[in-house]
């Protein structure tokens, strides 16, 4: 699993690539929820899982419960960008939980720790 952190302070993108130890551990969490970043092995940082796509390419959405695919009609993003005002159409959308089959997480920086993202994960 490829972790994807924004850091809204700066403005920077960090991608982490996850064990599966480390992968196992995000499981069953939910968009919205905040987990400490030990988890993943930032410690001192706090984290919110924010989206995500799965193996297929189908993006997570806050509003569909659990892991599993479904076909949802929708009015706006994730998932469906209406070109139109009042446009509507069924797309397929991944669940708001973290399962095996989500390939990319993204998360935002909710509070920093001691050392910075450039240091820990190796960022040029």
């Amino acid at each position: 699993m490829k972790v994807v952190i924004g850091d809204p302070e700066t403005g920077k993108t960090y991608q982490l690539e996850l064990d599966e130890a480390k992968r196992a551990s995000l499981y069953g969490k939910k968009i919205g929820d905040t987990f400490d970043g030990s988890l993943i092995g930032l410690g001192g940082y706090e984290f919110v899982i924010t989206g995500g796509s799965d193996d297929s390419g189908f993006p997570m959405r806050k509003d569909v419960h659990g892991t599993q695919k479904k076909k949802v009609m929708l009015a706006s993003p994730p998932g469906f960008h209406p070109r139109r005002k009042g446009e509507r159409r069924k797309k397929t959308v991944r669940g708001n939980t973290v399962s095996e089959a989500i390939v990319q997480l993204n998360v935002k920086v909710v509070k920093k720790g001691s050392t910075a993202l450039d240091e820990l994960i190796g960022k040029d």
